[in-house]
């Protein structure tokens, strides 16, 4: 299945990768990362892997995107369905961060 085009940006040091303007990989210390939150999750955690970090002012920092297995590179198939749960997880925290506003009530009769 295609996945899309897609566009990084140069940033944290490395590339964030972005489908339709939401930003679900990202590129770092030569290793690939993907988007996660509670639905795939475990994924990464059952492959034994790690969210990226780096080393903040006081303390490192992790954010939500884990380490793609080396395994999941080997079958496209599989990459590809990373990849979608990732771009999923990514719409779901951007959703999240923008709730729509609700519309203003019409006060005429």
């Amino acid at each position: 299945m295609p996945f899309g085009p897609v566009v990084t940006r140069g940033m944290f040091g490395g590339f964030g990768v972005f489908l339709d303007g939401v930003m679900f990989a990202l590129i770092g210390f030569d290793n690939l990362y993907f988007k996660a939150d509670d639905a795939n999750q475990a994924d990464y955690e059952a492959e034994g892997m790690e969210p990226f970090s780096y080393q903040g002012r006081n303390r490192p920092i992790s954010l939500s995107y884990w380490q793609v297995p080396g395994p999941v590179f080997e079958d496209s198939e599989q990459l590809s369905q990373w990849a979608e749960k990732a771009l999923d997880a990514a719409r779901r925290a951007k959703s999240a961060k923008n709730p729509r506003k609700p519309r203003k009530k019409n006060k005429n009769p």
